[in-house]
């Protein structure tokens, strides 16, 4: 009976868990984007110009991840219901 309820239980926050994953990719390829661009702004002595490349770099990457995962975390939800 427990083995059931927790069953029920995860499939009601698997989806919710997903986008949670989705969320960490994004901060962490904006964040990893940023820290690079800083980085080598430090050792080539370019100030903003290569901290804005690793920004915007990580925003797409970011964008494309999370266009990339939405459409499997859907399909996967609609196919449970």
């Amino acid at each position: 009976m427990l083995l059931q309820t927790s069953g029920a239980l995860m499939k009601r926050w698997y989806p919710g868990l997903q986008l949670l994953g989705v969320g960490w990719y994004v901060s962490i390829s904006i964040i990893l984007g940023v820290l690079a661009g800083r980085w080598f702004d430090n050792k080539l002595d370019s100030e903003p110009l290569l901290l804005i490349i690793g920004l915007i770099l990580g925003i797409t990457l970011s964008v494309y991840g999370v266009y990339r995962m939405i459409p499997m975390i859907v399909k996967s939800d609609t196919k449970e219901n």
